[in-house]
Parts: structure tokens; C-alpha cells; sequence
């Protein structure tokens, strides 16, 4: 449910979407961006005083939503769709003048978004299986109400936007916050995962629990902080070694540190019951090659290299998750009797 806006100010701010429209010249052909401003004047000429459901202006919200549409690379209609998902929401909103404004496409996708908002977030009741059971069945359902993928898309890129200001928003919207972190949990970043949507799940979690465990999340970040220079230092000798091997074992291969992910790293210190030091994930790698064949010799020879950390290997490329998600897992004890993540992968399944 939407409300009036009582804040003058919001509105002004809108002047920086014109900053991000014209970042994205040379992404998207000249003809795109126009449309892309078309489509963000309507949404502010027909919901300039209207609040989300989270708070936040409409034509804000659907701006901000835009922008991570776009980071994701997805085709014109899909950003212009974003820009205009606010709509529903206002007592002017026409179906019909959408289509006729923008193409049918959409207006279709448009009214998906609206439609995915009338899942809300699970009862806090019943115990954790009971209600991972409740949210796998209104997951299936959310997407088989979907007749086009790019719905779910554009809906997580909204619950990241959302999550991005109930966060920023400070004690003001304490109770918000909480609800929409549950219902991202439940429901919105196992759809990213599910769907492959790596950076959107990491940040969603990552949102979510700076929602709903503040200072724990606080906490692994400052240890995460303080860590950082040592930890890079690790990981540039790391990378540096295992392009050295590849490259004499003939194996062409980006390596790089992978990103640090805090909601995993909180879920397996609670799992493992062990402190932040005792975590692979801290210190991680990425191996990308250009055949499967490839993926299976950097394995060998990271073996080589290092001892293997026992139940620690997955082999996604012969057994994909049902996500269709390909690559090859391992752990080791690294330089300095460090445990080291190591994931290896060709460039197309990454």
C-alpha cells in the first residue's frame, strides 16, 4: 500500500537519475536512453507524491530499482519496465495508455511486478522446517504465476532497492525493515540464488542480516576490516603463484580473489560453531579456464600445491545444483597453514 509523500525534499534528489541515465550511453544505444527518460518522466509526472510500501518515493525506488536492472545487462524493455514499476501503485495508474506509451512488453512486465506483490512475507510461526517447507511452496509459486523470467528479475532488483534503503533509513523504520528483511529471506534470495543471480542473493543476505542482527553483522565486518591488508597481501601471493603453475602446466586461466560474502561467512561460523579465523572463506580464489578439461587439471595441480581439507570438495560440473550452476569446489590448507576457498570454472559456465 502506497501513501502521500510528506517529505518536499525527496523529490529533488530525483535531479541524479539524469547523472546515471547518461552513465549508461555506450551500454545502451543513444534511442534507449531517450526511452529510458520518457519512461522515468512518466513515472514522476504520475507518482512524484506517492510513497512504497517501504517508504520511499515511488519514482525514487523505481529509479534506483532501474539502476541494478541495467548493472545486470538486461535488454531495454526490462530497464524501461523497471522505471515505470511504480505505477501500479497510484490511483492514476492505466494498464491500457502504458501499452500504448511504451509497447505492450512492457506494460506486461509492468503488471508481473505488480501482480509478484501479492505474495507477502511468512507468519513468523511453526517451527524452522515447517517454515522452509512454506516458503519453498510460495516460491514455486511465485514463479509458476510468472510467464516471463525477466518479472522475477526486475522484483529482485526492487527487494535489493528496498533493502538498500530500509537500511540507510536508519531506526525510523525499524519495524519495515525487519519484515522485509524476513520476507527476502524467505522467499526473494533463494529465488536469486535459484535463478543464478549471484551478486543480487549475496547483497540481499548480506541487507538482510545488517537488518536483522545488527551488531553481529557489524562485528564480522569490522573483523573482516581489520583484516583486509594481511588478507590481501595472502590473496595477490596466492593468485600470483597459481597463474605462475597454470601457465607452465599450458593452461590458459584469469585467477582472481573472490568477494567476501558476510551473510555466508555468519552461517557457517553458527554451522561449525568456530570463530571468523577458522573459515576458509575468508580467503578466497577464483580460477576461470577455457575448457572443462582445463578445470579438471587446475584441480589437480591446486591439490598438488596444497592438502586438501577433507569434505570440503564439490564437483557442480559432474552433479550441477538444480540451478544448472557449474563449477568445481575445493578447500585447502594454503601458505602459511592457512585454509584457502578455491572455486574453478570455465568462462561460460561462470
Amino acid at each position: 500500500m502506497s501513501t502521500a509523500l510528506s517529505t518536499p525534499a525527496a523529490t529533488a534528489s530525483l535531479s541524479g537519475i539524469d547523472a546515471w541515465l547518461e552513465s549508461l550511453r555506450g551500454t545502451y544505444p543513444d534511442a534507449d536512453i531517450e526511452s529510458f527518460r520518457a519512461a522515468q518522466a512518466h513515472a514522476r509526472s504520475l507518482a512524484a507524491d506517492v510513497l512504497s510500501r517501504d517508504g520511499e518515493p515511488l519514482a525514487l525506488h523505481a529509479a534506483g530499482t532501474a539502476e541494478i536492472v541495467a548493472s545486470l545487462k538486461l535488454d531495454p524493455a526490462t530497464v524501461r519496465a523497471a522505471l515505470l514499476i511504480g505505477l501500479p501503485a497510484t490511483k492514476k495508474f492505466d494498464g491500457d495508455d502504458l501499452a500504448q506509451r511504451f509497447g505492450a512488453d512492457v506494460a506486461g512486465l509492468v503488471t508481473g511486478v505488480a501482480r509478484m506483490d501479492e505474495i507477502r512475507a511468512l507468519p513468523a510461526t511453526g517451527d524452522a522446517e515447517e517454515r522452509a517447507a512454506q516458503a519453498e511452496r510460495l516460491r514455486k509459486m511465485l514463479l509458476a504465476m510468472v510467464e516471463d523470467i525477466r518479472v522475477v528479475l526486475i522484483k529482485l532488483a526492487e527487494r535489493t532497492q528496498a533493502m538498500r534503503y530500509l537500511v540507510a533509513a536508519g531506526s525510523s523504520v525499524a519495524d519495515a525493515r525487519e519484515r522485509a528483511a524476513r520476507e527476502v529471506l524467505d522467499l526473494f534470495a533463494p529465488l536469486a540464488n535459484r535463478l543464478g543471480v549471484w551478486q543480487l542473493k549475496w547483497e540481499l543476505e548480506d541487507l538482510s542480516l545488517r537488518a536483522l542482527e545488527p551488531t553481529t553483522y557489524k562485528a564480522i565486518a569490522k573483523m573482516l576490516d581489520e583484516r583486509r591488508a594481511d588478507r590481501e597481501r595472502y590473496i595477490e601471493s596466492v593468485v600470483g603463484l597459481l597463474r605462475r603453475e597454470l601457465a607452465e602446466a599450458g593452461i590458459r586461466a584469469d585467477v582472481t580473489g573472490r568477494p567476501k560474502h558476510i551473510y555466508s561467512i555468519w552461517k557457517k561460523m553458527r554451522r561449525k560453531e568456530v570463530g571468523i579465523d577458522a573459515l576458509y572463506d575468508i580467503r578466497a580464489v577464483r580460477i576461470l579456464v577455457d575448457e572443462i578439461k582445463d578445470c579438471y587439471t587446475a584441480l589437480g595441480l591446486v591439490h598438488n600445491l596444497w592438502t586438501p581439507l577433507p569434505k570440503e570438495f564439490d564437483d557442480y560440473i559432474a552433479k550441477p545444483k538444480a540451478n544448472n550452476y557449474r563449477s568445481l569446489h575445493t578447500a585447502v590448507i594454503g601458505p602459511e597453514g592457512k585454509p584457502l576457498d578455491v572455486q574453478i570454472r570455465t568462462h561460460e559456465m561462470d
